[in-house]
């Protein structure tokens, strides 16, 4: 079985150089291959976990093992501007919205397993994760709401807390240990999704069976009710 890092190599430019991925998903388009599989079976041939385009420093795979692959479509659509409607990519990149439905089999088909399991990982590590917080959130605000009691101003804390059992610093402290690293001023968006699959890693290893599944459930229930199991290849 191909693992993920085995389907993307290490170099974070191509000096230059448009992918064969990005050169073939615009001669799919031009053949008049709808351009969600185009766009996906591009995604199947790419082989970069990041890359520089202009000023623009993109990253696809994180921790080496989630595959962000909105990001990689956002960079393959802006390729080929004027070649997909702008409203269907805006739909896709801004609100998760596909351009017509797309059943799990065909998604993990048009992707490929090595992408579909990296797929995956970015699914539960990094959006179900977060979709965990923001339901603790809500349940702590209603809580509080139920109770009379004032908007808590550490609700952050709370919820990390709730979930991990420590505060967000200490946990951003033992994240950047483990990388060697100092800890940020302040936490770019890259950084935040590999500290969010490293706090994913940390509940399956700490929490019990039966925490870990409701707390996982609670991410999953919210992330359904918004639609947005389809664009992990989630039934």
């Amino acid at each position: 079985m191909t693992t993920v890092t085995e389907v993307f190599t290490k170099d974070a430019a191509l000096l230059g150089r448009e992918p064969e991925a990005a050169l073939r998903f615009k001669a799919d388009l031009a053949q008049g291959i709808p351009w969600l599989t185009a766009l996906l079976e591009a995604i199947e041939r790419w082989d970069l976990h990041a890359e520089v385009v202009g000023d623009r420093f993109y990253v696809y795979l994180v921790a080496d093992e989630a595959l962000d692959w909105l990001v990689l479509a956002e960079r393959l659509l802006a390729s080929v501007q004027g070649l997909v409607p702008v409203e269907e990519t805006e739909a896709l990149l801004l609100y998760g919205r596909l351009p017509s439905p797309l059943s799990a089999d065909d998604f993990r088909r048009l992707i490929g397993p090595a992408k579909h399991r990296a797929v995956t990982n970015f699914w539960y590590g990094i959006s179900v994760e977060e979709a965990i917080h923001l339901a603790v959130e809500r349940e702590v605000r209603k809580s509080r709401r139920a109770s009379g009691k004032p908007e808590e101003t550490r609700l952050d804390e709370i919820v990390y807390e709730r979930i991990y059992g420590a505060a967000q610093a200490e946990l951003i402290k033992r994240f950047c240990e483990e990388r060697k690293e100092k800890p940020p001023a302040e936490m770019s968006l890259t950084l935040m999704k590999e500290f969010t699959y490293w706090l994913f890693k940390l509940r399956l290893k700490s929490s019990d069976p039966a925490r870990l599944a409701s707390d996982t459930k609670k991410g999953l229930d919210l992330l359904r009710s918004l639609g947005q199991g389809a664009l992990y290849g989630i039934p």
